[in-house]
């Protein structure tokens, strides 16, 4: 496989409605797209899941798209490759900038899978026909507006809650939900906004049934959370800080967490992915597909990584009209009434992009050539 080209968009999507964490509020995705063809003009669809500034991680849109355009496309246009698996090792001069690697190496994936005429999620060796979905719930306005929000998506079948907490909006808040929805999968994301001297509050989360806390500390530690681990009955979820498959089997060989979850632009794309995916199955910790309020493009990856074996526990895989009036992508990507997204059967990421809707929201474009 040759990529001839790559052309890389900038596109701006409101969202529906706020999505707030300890990070801030976004209104608007600023979300880079790349399109990879080959000789015979075939294509495949990427997304950079960079957020709008440096919170989530060094990298953002700015910085992302100055390294696409300067240094990674550079190095893989041009480029014969056996299969997409070698794509992440022609950009390996370039150290990190895992999400704008990620854009690249997901587009080839979709690629490489329409040449063969097969479902990505099949290419990759995805097994589950059906995912099950959950939702991510940003910080609300009030108590009561988190919990309108959450009769709403337990009503539409979401077969799992996670609400964003930081300090402030922890303790009170869990224990008004629990209180209304005692049954429920509920989980906590922390984004990386306490210490270990919030030890006590941990404890205190304990007696509400949590399926998990995501990242409570540093977004660059392990040590710490094998610390709270220990100190606590509730299973701690690392997010940020795995970056690959060796970062999963050293917090696993320490006790840092008892879940994982995976991000495709966080660990560099499907073949990273893969590879931790493998070793939490290897270890028995189940691992579940993280999001990054992407557009269909994205969303349509994630459901193929979300096939995979040790994907076990409901994602962050919702419908499109949770975040945009318009997806960028038909069909929408749509939720059934169990709370179930059914892997596609077209080959590729198995959704057809819309240029035009694209066209219109494209703030900016280039294209690298050989």
């Amino acid at each position: 496989m040759i990529i001839s080209s790559i052309e890389l968009r900038e596109i701006r999507l409101p969202l529906i409605h706020f999505f707030e964490t300890s990070f801030g509020r976004t209104t608007e995705r600023r979300i880079i797209l790349v399109r990879v063809t080959d000789a015979e003009e075939t294509e495949g669809w990427g997304e950079c899941t960079a957020g709008e500034g440096p919170f989530y991680c060094e990298e953002w849109t700015e910085t992302a798209w100055q390294t696409l355009k300067e240094f990674l496309a550079p190095m893989v246009v041009g480029q014969a490759v056996e299969d997409a698996t070698e794509v992440g090792a022609l950009m390996k001069q370039v150290r990190g900038n895992r999400m704008a690697k990620a854009a690249i190496e997901t587009a080839c994936w979709d690629l490489e899978s329409k040449l063969a005429g097969v479902p990505l999620w099949r290419y990759i060796g995805g097994v589950h026909e059906e995912i099950h979905c959950g939702v991510s719930i940003g910080i609300q306005d009030s108590a009561d507006a988190l919990l309108e929000k959450i009769e709403k998506e337990v009503a539409a079948g979401y077969q799992r809650i996670k609400i964003k907490i930081k300090p402030g909006w922890d303790l009170t808040v869990v224990r008004k939900v629990r209180e209304h929805y005692p049954e429920i999968l509920l989980m906590g994301d922390a984004n990386s906004a306490y210490t270990l001297n919030d030890v006590e509050l941990f404890q205190a989360l304990d007696d509400f049934n949590l399926m998990m806390i995501e990242q409570p500390l540093a977004y660059d530690d392990i040590f710490d959370h094998a610390q709270l681990q220990k100190q606590i009955k509730t299973p701690v979820c690392l997010d940020e800080s795995i970056y690959s498959a060796e970062d999963a089997r050293h917090a696993i060989d320490i006790g840092a967490c008892r879940v994982i979850n995976v991000k495709l632009g966080r660990v560099g794309g499907h073949t990273e992915a893969k590879r931790v995916e493998t070793v939490c199955r290897a270890h028995g910790i189940p691992v579940w597909c993280g999001g990054m309020l992407e557009s269909g493009i994205g969303r349509a990856h994630n459901i193929a990584m979300a096939t995979l074996p040790g994907f076990a526990l409901p994602g962050d895989v919702s419908a499109s009209s949770r975040y945009w009036a318009e997806d960028i992508v038909e069909p929408a990507v749509m939720v059934t009434s169990r709370g179930t997204i059914t892997a596609p059967d077209k080959p590729g990421i198995g959704f057809e992009v819309n240029r035009s809707r694209v066209d219109s929201l494209t703030m900016r474009c280039e294209r690298v050539t050989g």
